[in-house]
């Protein structure tokens, strides 16, 4: 149900991608699923080497289709929805606390848990045929969990749209809504992620997992506590010799350029 993929760069590290391989169900999160995911995002965790992660679906009709309806309907009381829902929330938890950036590719429907998770990687490249949308109202439920990061990303009253309605929106539609970083042709989609994803492998690898977990900050920390915050992080960069060694790397690159 789940592919871990490694791709080994040499000395600039290595990316993952992790592919949900349900398509017969629009790779909906079933149990098999969430445990697979949950087990790939341990075992990422632990790699030292790791520099990017990109999360797409199997079969590119979705992304993520949702939640297992048939498992929902049926749970038989409060704590059992409650085990469910909080399992959902453990994948996309552990997508946030990843050290290093993930990237959603998404191609064909994100809909409701598979947007919440989306909603917690750190960019998002769709392709411009895809439709997404938190439908859960339409089987008499709230939206829940991560869902909660929508509001920063799309603004309440998109967020209220989604929730309350349950409609699915064309990403051709909705090219404004800042949900998605990019939104390309089905054929540019995997360059578009590639050159993401290069982008980040040529940056400091000490740097960029620092970055995220100060992105991380700024969400829940008020300004000043933010800013206090960051600077401790740069101080502390100087515990590598990653800025001495770039910022020397860069110096000599301008250096030949201006002789050139």
């Amino acid at each position: 149900m789940i592919d871990l993929k490694i791709d080994d760069r040499g000395a600039s590290g290595r990316v993952a991608t992790v592919v949900i391989d349900n398509a017969a169900k629009l790779n909906c999160m079933s149990r098999p699923v969430r445990d697979g995911f949950l087990a790939a995002f341990a075992e990422l965790a632990r790699d030292d080497r790791l520099r990017a992660v990109v999360v797409t679906g199997a079969g590119g009709r979705a992304f993520i289709g949702g939640a297992d309806v048939r498992e929902l309907a049926a749970l038989r009381d409060e704590p059992e929805a409650e085990a469910f829902i909080t399992e959902v929330h453990r994948c996309c938890d552990a997508v946030r606390r990843l050290p290093v950036p993930v990237i959603a590719r998404v191609q064909g429907y994100v809909l409701g848990a598979g947007l919440e998770l989306a909603a917690c990687c750190d960019m998002r490249v769709a392709s411009s045929d895809s439709h997404f949308g938190m439908p859960e109202v339409k089987i008499g439920l709230p939206s829940v969990i991560e869902a909660a990061l929508l509001p920063q990303l799309i603004g309440w009253g998109r967020t209220r749209y989604l929730v309350l309605t349950g409609e699915t929106v064309a990403v051709a539609d909705a090219r404004d809504w800042g949900l998605f970083e990019f939104v390309v042709p089905p054929e540019e989609l995997d360059a578009t992620v590639e050159r993401m994803v290069a982008a980040i492998v040529e940056s400091g690898p000490h740097a960029v997992r620092a970055q995220k977990a100060l992105v991380s900050d700024w969400e829940r920390l008020p300004l000043d506590a933010a800013v206090q915050r960051g600077i401790k992080v740069l101080a502390s960069a100087w515990s590598t010799d990653e800025p001495r060694r770039m910022t020397a790397e860069r110096l000599a690159e301008m250096g030949r350029r201006r002789k050139g």
